[in-house]
């Protein structure tokens, strides 16, 4: 009866608000007023439903909460288990790579350059889980070291005619430097507060690269980027793009194993220690300049470093690629694959990138699919897609006795 009391008021509050949308019709030409009430009935019913359907389901994950969350925690270790068993994680990571490498031989140009642009997302997602969901601190500028990279190899190689593969440490020093430049200024800061602050400085460097016309070229950008290329070989257009896959390919692997090890790392602890209680790592003697510091330039610099990279797969950069919603496309990465996971951050990118492009043949409809999909991820799925695996330590007490 609750259920059916909730989803009849929903849907007459819908009703009431879209009323003038779904009934009433002005043809100016014409001059006529047409009056669609049965467009009203149907959207009524259909809300009806749809209500009904959903405060089911959500009256059915309340009550079940504590058991499914037992029940997740089993499947996780159970997960966690078979993946570090190496008996099974070996051939799968094996399988995988093989899968990955031979993956431009049997699809077209089309869908290796979509998934290059994936893997990009998934390094971006990776850097802004050491800085949000390693060290817990909001990032919301995280976009502007995307950009520092970008424009790093684009006026290198206008002005100096320097290459990728001579830029892309440069890229990487660039960022990490830019990390710890807006570090510094936010070591007191936490939460909001913090997560102001580096929204403030993303939007600072792109309102520099929009305005700065002598030194960025401004809103006209930077065109005629060289691909990279290999002992001076010039590749065409499909043999260049199945390169740059391979190129995120190795970076992809380096950036998980990197990561992987960072997690488990004494400075990966601390990070995790400073997410917790910033004021309790502190009392345990860990220094929470450094660890915060550090944070900011590692994730800068993967962030830099995919920047070197779009700029060489596009051939084309201008501000208009860094505003605030790519900032919040990665974070939305690391929110919906599950923070602090590195397989979750993985399948979080895949999702977010390849969703949208293979539902183009919904047409007008696949934003709305897409974020319906979102919504009942995060509604249903908190927690992200992977929940990060937490350690446990077990004290002996009788030896301790």
């Amino acid at each position: 009866m609750k259920h059916l009391k909730g989803a009849l008021i929903a849907s007459i509050w819908l009703a009431f608000l879209t009323l003038p949308i779904m009934v009433i019709r002005v043809d100016t030409v014409e001059k006529t007023v047409t009056w669609r009430w049965m467009h009203l009935a149907y959207m009524a019913v259909g809300s009806f439903v749809l209500a009904f359907i959903w405060n089911i389901f959500l009256e059915r994950r309340d009550r079940g909460q504590a058991k499914k969350a037992l029940e997740t925690v089993e499947r996780v270790s159970a997960l966690s288990q078979f993946l570090s068993d190496p008996r099974f994680a070996r051939p799968l990571m094996a399988f995988g790579f093989l899968v990955a490498a031979a993956f431009p031989w049997f699809f077209s140009m089309y869908q290796t350059n979509i998934l290059v642009s994936a893997l990009i997302y998934v390094v971006l997602g990776l850097g802004l889980n050491i800085t949000v969901g390693l060290a817990g601190l909001l990032d919301l500028g995280y976009v502007a070291f995307y950009a520092v990279g970008a424009y790093t190899y684009a006026l290198l190689n206008y002005h100096f005619h320097l290459g990728f593969w001579a830029v892309l440490p440069m890229g990487a020093v660039m960022g990490a430097f830019f990390g710890i430049l807006l570090g510094f200024p936010v070591l007191r800061l936490r939460g909001d507060y913090l997560a102001i602050v580096t929204l403030g400085f993303g939007q600072i460097i792109r309102l520099v690269l929009e305005n700065w016309s002598a030194f960025s070229f401004g809103p006209s950008g930077i065109s005629n980027i060289d691909r990279p290329g290999l002992f001076g070989i010039t590749y065409s257009v499909e043999q260049a793009t199945t390169y740059m896959y391979y190129i995120m390919l190795a970076l992809v692997v380096l950036t998980i194993f990197v990561t992987a090890r960072l997690k488990d790392s004494r400075i990966g602890r601390a990070w995790l220690a400073l997410r917790e209680d910033e004021i309790a790592c502190q009392a345990m003697g860990i220094d929470n300049t450094r660890a915060k510091l550090m944070a900011f330039a590692l994730g800068a610099t993967l962030a830099s470093l995919m920047g070197v990279v779009f700029a060489a797969k596009t051939t084309f950069i201008n501000p208009a690629s860094f505003t605030f919603m790519e900032s919040a496309m990665i974070l939305a990465i690391v929110v919906l694959g599950g923070m602090g996971s590195v397989l979750g951050v993985i399948l979080g990118a895949f999702m977010l990138m390849l969703l949208p492009e293979y539902l183009r043949a919904f047409s007008e409809y696949r934003m709305l699919i897409f974020g319906a999909t979102m919504v009942l991820i995060m509604v249903f799925r908190p927690q992200g897609l992977v929940r990060a695996k937490r350690k446990v330590y077990k004290i002996n007490t009788e030896a301790a006795g």
